[in-house]
């Protein structure tokens, strides 16, 4: 695994003792997205399709650090948006750090060489760099010419200064397993510490809806993938192996929606980090009052497809620590990327979707305008 010795113990301490306790429901890590501009758009992303008086908001950098605290979960990704915009980007890092908390700061990196000088190696902080593929397929994913090269570039300056640097990487329907495979090859190469790894999520906001892989389309991707790379030895992933073995389609998993809550302008995100339909004031409203039955594959439409991390990592951790034994044969073996799969989750009762993100951004747009006269005037 691209997961230090050092993380992984404490991880697992924290999910010990929270199962020796008894609590049933608890997160994994803190998705903090403290603002939603970026310096790109995407045609896959669903996080940037918001106003202007809403893009230009920033989330204090009070109210982060005290989300980390109201939180409690071991790990902390700052997300967006582009977080390098946030002016107190610096200050949010080194107070995640003050807390003994692992921060890992998402970026595509057009701003990360610029900025390096901000930061200070740590074993608690690693970037995290937005790559979806070698030079072609990345830049054709961000629309954006030339974003490819200059991401390998503040790799390899941010390498060179003593950063642990990872990589993120999110594969659509149009992904060829064979250079796939090439590209993980090549990031090893570069030296980078490990690969998070998801299938894109269908975001009804998103500008390309034509991409987005279904469940059977990401399992196969997947298997073909892995069964280049010895069962996805070959490379080292942030990620469970458990988690690795669902994505080629070995493990049936609900998802655990709870597991990486997301803290944005907004509030609360409800239900996760992928889907905004609604927003609590305070974490333990947002664990408490979600009816989280709601969601998932098989009980809403909007997730009968996903496959993400950030909603099956913390399930597959779970398993993990649940049957060790499993999780290790499946480590020694490799992901299996022949024979049968997993029975498939039912759709047959799920709920149909609901179109509510209008009446969030409507909300958001009033209070802005409550607070800055001029603004409803314009």
């Amino acid at each position: 695994m691209g997961i230090p010795l050092h993380q992984v113990v404490r991880i697992g301490s924290y999910l010990l003792k929270k199962r020796l306790t008894g609590v049933k429901r608890y997160p994994l890590v803190l998705m903090l997205e403290p603002l939603f501009r970026c310096n790109l758009a995407c045609a896959g992303c669903g996080k940037i399709d918001y106003p202007d008086e809403i893009l230009n908001q920033r989330l204090p950098l009070e109210d982060c650090l005290s989300a980390v605290d109201e939180c409690g979960a071991p790990v902390v990704v700052i997300a967006g948006g582009e977080p390098l915009l946030h002016k107190e980007i610096d200050q949010m890092v080194e107070g995640i750090i003050a807390k003994k908390k692992y921060a890992i700061l998402c970026t595509n990196a057009l701003l990360m060489e610029k900025k390096l000088d901000l930061f200070k190696p740590s074993p608690y902080f690693t970037w995290s760099v937005h790559l979806d593929g070698d030079r072609e397929a990345h830049d054709k994913s961000v629309c954006q010419k030339g974003t490819y090269d200059r991401a390998v570039a503040a790799i390899k300056a941010a390498k060179d200064r003593g950063f642990r640097v990872s990589i993120n990487c999110t594969f659509f329907n149009d992904a060829d397993p064979e250079r796939v495979a090439r590209f993980f090859d090549s990031v090893m190469e570069m030296g980078v510490e490990g690969i998070t790894v998801s299938p894109g999520y269908a975001y009804e906001r998103a500008p390309d809806q034509q991409h987005f892989l279904n469940r059977t389309a990401t399992k196969n991707l997947f298997r073909e993938v892995f069964k280049r790379g010895n069962g996805g030895k070959n490379w080292r992933f942030n990620q469970s192996t458990m988690f690795l073995d669902f994505l080629a389609g070995n493990q049936e998993y609900h998802c655990t929606p709870w597991g990486n809550p997301c803290r944005t302008y907004f509030g609360w995100q409800r239900p996760c980090y992928l889907l905004g339909e609604g927003y609590a004031k305070t974490f333990k409203e947002l664990m408490e009052d979600t009816d989280w039955d709601k969601y998932g594959t098989g009980n809403y439409e909007k997730c009968a497809d996903c496959m993400v991390h950030c909603g099956y990592e913390a399930t597959a951790v779970t398993d993990t620590l649940t049957n060790p034994l499993k999780a290790a044969w499946v480590g020694l073996r490799g992901v299996k990327t022949t024979g049968d799969m997993a029975p498939e989750i039912s759709l047959a009762n799920q709920r149909p979707a609901e179109f509510v993100f209008s009446r969030h951004v409507e909300k958001a747009l009033a209070d802005i305008r409550a607070r800055d006269p001029s603004k409803a005037a314009e």
